[in-house]
């Protein structure tokens, strides 16, 4: 069979298209709130793209539209080209071609590893990649398990191998390694990109943990009250968080209120001479928990509040006014829990300025729904 090959002038269709998708629940037990709200959205072809935010704020919701689980309110989602929901189009999930990872595995536990992985084959589809598939994710010799009889980390894997046999060209996964423990999930989800890789696979991944979005994915999708505030690459996230929420959640830096005093920026813990116009209006300043100093002193305002060991330095909690604080520093500073010390911004320490109105703003609610 011959296939055409696209034009080097014409970009690669994406995997998945999210247009103006809006949705909230309905129902008795429903708030009425949206749980999305004007997602715009793509996934290219190969890409492994992290869902980021905390509990509630319509990651899986958005997982579930794009499987078919749900029916948005209003908007389309097209799978490699194909609209699949949208006003007068509706595929159900098991003709979108789409490998489907849950929290809990959702194994069956009457049938063993070998007719799990072999369970969404078409009846006369070769079994072979299924074969091949748990040889790759060090599950052979194990098809005659059940899974009460496997591991946390095999029954994953096994998941993996049931999402992935019959050929799907896209897998999503819903907080796969939120129940392992810590050195099983760190060696799962650096396979995770080589796994996809090998398949051919693109893949779409929902997580709370913004250390694992990073430290796998090609871009991560930052979403917070049903707003997506920004989608980028890992590196542009850190170097330029698009709203103070990001730079909060992503990079766990502070934010802290800031006004211009002539050419310097005037906060609750210092002055800043940033590289800016004075007259660019300004109403915060985002800085990182290395950026501050901690110094004690019995008469100040601030005291900390509590501190973890993070092996190579302390994260320090530390209370400002209305304000909690996170603070990396050297095992050196040894404060304890309710010790007054005073703040300082280090010198030449980069920050971020969130002009007024850069944070994002609630959506309009749109008509005729």
């Amino acid at each position: 069979m011959r296939v055409a090959l696209p034009s080097p002038d014409q970009p690669p269709r994406p995997q998945v298209e999210l247009s103006g998708l809006w949705h909230r629940y309905s129902g008795p037990a429903a708030s009425g709130d949206w749980t999305l709200r004007d997602i715009n959205f793509q996934l290219q072809q190969g890409e492994l793209v992290g869902l980021l935010g905390p509990s509630g704020c319509g990651k899986t919701t958005l997982l579930r539209l794009i499987a078919g689980f749900e029916r948005p309110s209003r908007g389309v989602v097209r799978i490699a080209g194909q609209e699949v929901a949208g006003p007068h189009r509706w595929l159900p999930p098991e003709r979108r071609g789409v490998g489907m990872v849950f929290q809990d595995y959702a194994l069956f536990p009457h049938l063993d590893a070998w007719r799990n992985a072999c369970f969404g084959l078409r009846r006369g589809q070769d079994s072979s990649r299924a074969a091949w598939l748990l040889e790759l994710l060090g599950l052979k010799g194990l098809e005659q398990r059940y899974p009460h009889e496997l591991s946390g980390g095999q029954r994953q894997r096994l998941a993996l191998a049931r999402a992935l046999a019959p050929g799907c060209s896209l897998v999503l996964l819903d907080e796969p390694f939120s129940n392992l423990d810590v050195e099983v999930r760190l060696r799962l989800r650096a396979e995770l990109p080589g796994v996809l890789a090998r398949c051919g696979a693109s893949g779409v991944i929902v997580t709370h943990d913004p250390e694992e979005a990073l430290a796998i994915c090609d871009r991560v999708a930052v979403l917070e009250s049903g707003h997506l505030h920004q989608c980028a690459s890992p590196q542009q996230l850190v170097a330029e968080p698009a709203t103070a929420f990001v730079g909060r959640f992503v990079l766990q830096s502070n934010l802290l209120p800031a006004r211009w005093q002539g050419s310097r920026l005037t906060t609750p813990i210092g002055d800043l001479e940033p590289p800016a116009d004075p007259g660019l209006p300004v109403d915060e300043v985002l800085v990182a928990p290395q950026g501050i100093e901690l110094l004690p002193d019995p008469d100040a305002e601030a005291w900390v509040v509590g501190r973890e060991f993070l092996g190579r330095e302390w994260l320090y909690q530390v209370q400002c006014g209305e304000q909690r604080l996170r603070l990396r520093l050297p095992l050196a500073a040894d404060y304890s829990r309710g010790q007054r010390c005073r703040l300082r911004l280090r010198a030449h320490e980069p920050v971020r300025l969130f002009p007024a109105g850069v944070e994002l703003r609630a959506a309009a609610q749109p008509a005729a729904l």
